[in-house]
């Protein structure tokens, strides 16, 4: 149980010395799990001689590959007899969603930004909801030991910004440290000489206001955040805000609709390092996690049963991108998958939308199809992946965006901040292509030594397909990051640049014959001994048109051969497209098969003569 004897009253309610609750929030990329480690190592959370390498809290196989933070988790560390309760939250404006969710556990955050970078579209979306929840800041300059740092430009930057979203004085007196949080180190100032985190431990101590809380009141908890064991079932969790609980306790589980309904607590848990501990009774201020509330959902309220008093429930932005699921039509299709039919995929979708507060599930036009609606690319994208290793298998369309009606009629679409960081001499390029996608730019910055930072006003849909054609016109040497900034009137139609498909004429397995024959009509994307069908989608032409070859082909038998023509064939390598990077590829009659061995590229109609009436229909009006 946590100790209570440090406390000091405060008009009738006591204050929890002996608790902190923080978040710590940055653009993606800026050293958040990465400084979570060095508090956790500095916390004496682990034994002298424990191997635990790096990026502790990015727990799952996914986060750890793509070496992002995808899910906010919760951990806990102590300093000089207080308990620190950390967040760690996602920073890729995808996952915002999650960040909404957790902040309102804390009551102060650390903001890292990145001494090169400075403040980005993601440190902005951050900021403004910590202090929409009134959360005291604290800002961290993070990666000092660069070579092209420059940390008293980003802190004059982030000053700026701090002005810009403020809404109360207070909020614009905040304490500075400078980190190398990959080496466990934070400074009062960049020309210090310590080599710990006391620094950071120090300020948060003095500057996060610790927990004012009333104990004796009847209990009451949001639910922020769900998890699951086979042996204890589903957790709720959450912070107390009033009152004690214990396990045993009856409480009254209220909707995000109002609805009602009874309950029992099993355990109480509240966190320790990285796992939890089973307490007999936490109070007000705690971030705990109950077993015991099979219906429990984020934003239900738990609270005392003789009085049920709500909280407000969790508000999350709308989401900006939606794409239909489906069940796999190809002639493949249950080959390699565990689950495959539209009952299963449905209970999966609606499952997730039980922990994935952004998401939005709807049934589609057939009972087939599903639409799915989420905040980017990447967050869906980050769905599918999890679905096809837990061995679904399914087919997806291109993402389109969600529009709105005004009141005056109009359709409204979503408007998108994107910030480019690359070299002067793309600038060209990249104008270039982004004016042909409805973008505006708002200011450019050069730093004078050839660096550029590049901001434009771009529509959610023309984003779609561009990240590889930055990375290509760019040549690897450019980073972008996109916010959502609000609604404009339609902009018109984007075209898209994309040439057409080689789409595979006959079914059966691809030869070097063949496939050497597809080359001279453009890039393959699948290699020799690859099983292929009708209408499935195996490279890119050169020309504008869809050109369907037979990649099966086999190079005829004759009497007169040569002994080495057949060794002489040598293939260009195979374009080899990432799940993302098949969703920016295909067009509106297309579709990706996802399943858990591969990702294909198809047609929507895979047989030619589909294909053709469909396009008859199309030039007469469908007459």
């Amino acid at each position: 149980m946590q100790t209570l004897e440090r406390t000091e009253e405060r008009q009738g309610k006591r204050v929890r010395t002996d608790i902190r609750n923080i978040a710590i929030i940055a653009h993606v990329d800026h050293g958040k799990t990465t400084l979570v480690d060095g508090l956790l190592k500095q916390g004496k959370v682990f034994r002298e001689n424990q191997q635990v390498g790096e990026l502790i809290m990015d727990s799952n196989d996914l986060e750890r590959e793509r070496g992002i933070t995808i899910l906010a988790k919760n951990t806990a560390v102590s300093y000089r007899g207080v308990k620190i309760n950390i967040i760690d939250t996602p920073g890729h404006a995808d996952f915002g969603g999650e960040v909404e969710r957790v902040l309102n556990m804390a009551d102060g955050c650390l903001l890292l930004v990145d001494a090169v970078e400075g403040p980005m579209p993601q440190t902005r979306f951050v900021l403004k909801k910590a202090f929409e929840l009134g959360l005291k800041p604290i800002l961290v300059i993070n990666k000092i030991d660069r070579r092209d740092a420059r940390a008293d430009q980003v802190l004059s930057w982030t000053q700026d910004l701090f002005l810009e979203l403020a809404t109360r004085d207070e909020q614009l007196e905040f304490p500075v440290l400078y980190a190398i949080a990959r080496e466990g180190i934070a400074r009062f100032h960049p020309d210090d000489t310590n080599m710990d985190l006391q620094p950071l431990f120090e300020t948060i101590l003095e500057h996060v206001p610790a927990p004012v809380v009333d104990e004796d009141g009847p209990f009451q908890l949001l639910v922020t955040a769900l998890d699951y064991d086979d042996y204890k079932g589903k957790y709720a969790i959450g912070r107390i805000t009033r009152g004690r609980v214990r396990p045993g306790l009856s409480v009254a589980r209220i909707t995000r609709d109002g609805e009602t309904a009874r309950g029992r607590i099993g355990l109480v848990f509240t966190y320790q390092g990285l796992g939890r501990l089973e307490v007999a009774e936490a109070a007000a201020g705690d971030i705990v996690a109950l077993t015991g509330i099979a219906d429990a959902n984020i934003s239900d309220t738990l609270a005392d049963v003789e009085t049920p008093e709500a909280l407000p429930s969790i508000a999350i932005d709308a989401p900006t991108l939606k794409m239909s699921f489906g069940v796999n039509t190809s002639p493949f299709a249950g080959r390699e998958g565990k689950w495959s039919t539209s009952r299963q995929l449905r209970a999966r979708l609606y499952r997730e939308l039980e922990t994935n507060v952004s998401l939005r599930v709807e049934d589609g036009k057939t009972p087939d199809e599903f639409v799915i609606s989420g905040r980017g690319e990447l967050h869906l994208a980050v769905l599918i992946e999890t679905m096809r290793r837990e061995g679904y298998e399914l087919q997806v369309s291109r993402p389109e965006v969600i529009t709105r009606d005004a009141d005056d009629g109009k359709v409204m679409e979503p408007i998108e901040r994107l910030v480019i960081d690359t070299r002067e001499q793309y600038i060209g390029a990249i104008s270039e292509t982004l004016a042909l996608r409805k973008a505006r730019m708002v200011d450019m910055t050069n730093d004078g030594s050839g660096n550029v930072r590049l901001e434009y006003e771009i529509p959610t849909r023309g984003l779609i397909g561009f990240r590889n054609a930055f990375l290509t016109l760019t040549q690897g040497n450019g980073a972008m990051a996109s916010l959502l900034v609000g609604y404009e009137p339609w902009l018109g139609p984007i075209g898209t640049s994309r040439n057409g498909a080689l789409i595979a004429s006959e079914a059966g397995m691809a030869v070097t014959y063949g496939l050497n024959n597809a080359q001279q009509r453009g890039a393959t994307f699948i290699e020799p001994g690859t099983p292929v069908y009708e209408g499935m989608i195996v490279g890119l032409n050169v020309r504008p048109d869809d050109l369907a070859v037979n990649v099966c082909k086999e190079k005829k038998m004759t009497n007169v051969r040569s002994s080495t023509s057949d060794i002489a064939v040598r293939l260009t390598p195979a374009v080899k497209l990432s799940l993302e990077q098949s969703l920016d590829f295909i067009n509106n009659d297309e579709l990706v098969e996802v399943t858990p061995q591969n990702v294909r590229l198809r047609k929507r109609l895979l047989t030619h003569h589909e294909r053709s009436r469909a396009r008859d229909l199309d030039q007469t009006g469908g007459r």
